[in-house]
């Protein structure tokens, strides 16, 4: 079995995620649950390392072979995209990868709350989508994008590390941007996106004080910017943003983020009822008066 009939199958059995290391058989994660695969064949250390060869190229997979974590993004026809990390543990290879859906699902599809479909409307501000990691983020920003992009005449700007979901021109104009191909940061992407005419920011994740500060900037100067956090509800990604600042910026951060936040997204994967895959249980703080005001106290 090669790389691909390898995705397409974990595909088949409906992983979210698929664990590859050498001299063990492969591993994938239905529905939140880690499960071996006792029926396909263990793959072997040459099988790992031609495989990042081809993943990576000679240069960067030189550089794997230094130390390096290489993150991107692979594409196998009628199947969808992934998402893989592909690092050395004891000095051999090992990948683990996510997969994205060829299709982006609507809103309704997802079992997401008509809020949001509000929130999309918004000219300006930050929309904020939290939770932790496996949490379903990516695909609510994409199902999110996708409703702008049916609805909507603008230019949208993404910068994502890799990108992900890809999006076509619809009503909208979308320039997708990765970070270590087409710029060397998310700030500096950032910054350059301010100068690309953008109306829709989408930064995939502010790591540090110099995104978050352009991204304010933004989001204070007529744009609209998406983005997500690792923080369970929406006090915590208050509390978080502040974090990241020095102490005597907290009144000055405060003030912002009430200006400019018009809504967060946390969510978590639960499982059905009927045992039969998760969906999204979600909160979302819409801003109103006094949600301002408690922000900026």
């Amino acid at each position: 079995m090669d790389f691909h009939q390898l995705l397409t199958e974990c595909v088949k059995r409906s992983a979210s995620d698929l664990h590859l290391k050498s001299g063990s058989r492969p591993i994938v994660r239905v529905h939140g649950h880690l499960e071996v695969q006792d029926d396909l064949a263990s793959v072997s250390r040459d099988f790992m390392r031609k495989t990042a060869m081809t993943l990576l190229g000679e240069i960067r997979y030189n550089a794997l072979m230094e130390g390096e974590e290489m993150d991107l993004a692979h594409t196998v026809p009628g199947i969808g995209r992934f998402r893989i990390n592909v690092f050395l543990c004891q000095g051999d290879v090992r990948a683990v990868l996510r997969h994205i859906p060829e299709h982006i699902p609507p809103f309704e599809d997802l079992h997401l709350p008509k809020v949001l479909e509000r929130l999309c409307l918004e000219r300006r501000g930050m929309i904020l989508v939290t939770g932790i990691t496996g949490s379903g983020k990516s695909t609510t920003l994409a199902a999110m994008l996708d409703f702008m992009n049916r609805t909507r005449n603008d230019h949208i700007v993404t910068i994502e590390d890799p990108v992900e979901f890809v999006h076509g021109d619809k009503k909208c104009v979308i320039s997708q941007r990765e970070i270590g191909q087409d710029s060397t940061s998310f700030a500096q992407a950032l910054r350059a996106a301010l100068r690309q005419d953008p109306d829709i920011i989408l930064v995939g994740e502010m790591r540090d004080a110099e995104t978050m500060e352009v991204a304010l900037h933004a989001a204070e100067t007529g744009h609209l910017v998406l983005s997500t956090l690792h923080t369970l509800n929406a006090t915590e990604t208050i509390n978080r943003i502040i974090s990241i600042f020095p102490p005597h910026q907290e009144d000055q951060i405060r003030a912002q983020l009430s200006a400019v936040i018009q809504g967060v997204v946390s969510q978590r994967l639960v499982v059905r009822a009927d045992g039969k895959g998760r969906v999204p249980a979600v909160e979302v703080m819409i801003m109103t008066g006094l949600v301002r005001e408690s922000i900026r106290e």
